[in-house]
């Protein structure tokens, strides 16, 4: 459903920022959402109006992790992330309890 497509917000500094300057948040989604439907949940989900949506897929990356023993080798996954531009005067409040 509309849920499903927002994974979850990203909450770094880089982020606060663009959310502070320019009035932009950024989520986690689903690798096969479009913009289209990333709009359509992020405006059902927080009641905003959203003015534009870009994506872009964030590949994975190899990860090396040294045990006593031996070293292990693996592969974290690749995932899409949306940053979504409000309009002015709207703002999402990802703290809140809803």
């Amino acid at each position: 459903m509309v849920r499903d497509i927002i994974i979850k917000p990203v909450i770094t500094e880089k982020a606060e920022k663009l959310s502070k300057a320019r009035n932009q948040y950024t989520f986690v989604v689903k690798r096969d959402a479009n913009k289209v439907e990333i709009q359509k949940a992020i405006t059902s989900i927080y009641n905003v109006a959203v003015e534009s949506v870009n994506t872009m897929v964030i590949p994975g990356k190899s990860v090396i992790r040294n045990t006593k023993k031996n070293m292990l080798r693996g592969r974290k996954p690749a995932y899409k992330k949306a940053i979504v531009t409000l309009a002015p005067g709207d703002e999402i409040n990802i703290f809140s309890e809803e």
